[in-house]
């Protein structure tokens, strides 16, 4: 708990002293590159003092231009491990409730993420068509298309609606495997462990020759794709 309450109390004094002057910054400039990348700096920064190290593969594999990145998703450690390696500036989906955290609300607006209400078909709908909108404006996309942490460690069935988004906007969509993140903190769990992610990054899936009724085939191959990265752990059960 020593770990968790170190990352706490750092995110919070980080986000109070540093979250005002960056927002005023991005309003007065239009520029949300700095807010961005400090905000990552900072949550890199501090999950490497409690004991996560990252390995990353494939980097190599990240095409020029915009993207969709879809990862795995077994840990809230996932997050900072993923964003972390990808060099470049993402927009995501995060949490309704977090945009009513003062100062964190406004930020993630600015930075252009996306709200998401999962109990609200309208809601969720809308949230993808903003998605796919930002896409469409210049800006790549972190989904996991899980659509929630495995309970696990292993990848499980991927929901449909982020291939539409990539099918819509046409873009590729990057394959990311991240493996060990499960180990540093567990579902439905706040004790932070020190231990290594590994993050791979697979070889870009075209999605010129998918059409929207061929979305799950889509997600289907680019499931295959993640799976084939992660450990024999991790993979889809049989």
């Amino acid at each position: 708990m020593i770990r968790t309450v170190i990352v706490a109390v750092f995110l919070g004094l980080y986000t109070l002293l540093l979250g005002p002057p960056l927002i005023l910054y991005t309003v007065v400039t239009r520029s949300t590159r700095l807010l961005y990348w400090v905000g990552v700096k900072g949550l890199v920064f501090i999950t490497r003092v409690v004991g996560m190290r990252v390995d990353v593969e494939g980097r190599e594999n990240i095409p020029p231009g915009v993207c969709l990145f879809a990862a795995n998703h077994t840990s809230n450690a996932d997050a900072p491990a993923i964003i972390g390696a990808i060099p470049r500036r993402l927009a995501v989906f995060a949490r309704k409730s977090l945009f009513d955290i003062p100062i964190v609300g406004l930020a993630f607006r600015l930075a252009k993420f996306v709200p998401v209400d999962r109990g609200n078909r309208d809601a969720a709908l809308a949230s993808v068509n903003k998605a796919v909108e930002y896409i469409r404006s210049g800006s790549s996309f972190l989904v996991y298309p899980e659509g929630t942490r495995s309970p696990d460690g292993r990848l499980h069935r991927f929901k449909k609606g982020s291939f539409v988004m990539a099918i819509e906007a046409g873009v590729p969509i990057v394959p990311v495997a991240c493996s060990g993140a499960h180990r540093i903190m567990k579902k439905k769990s706040l004790l932070i462990r020190p231990g290594k992610v590994t993050v791979r990054f697979g070889r870009p899936v075209d999605v010129s020759g998918y059409t929207v009724d061929r979305r799950a085939a889509l997600a289907q191959k680019v499931h295959d794709a993640v799976a084939a990265q992660l450990p024999d752990d991790q993979k889809p059960a049989t």
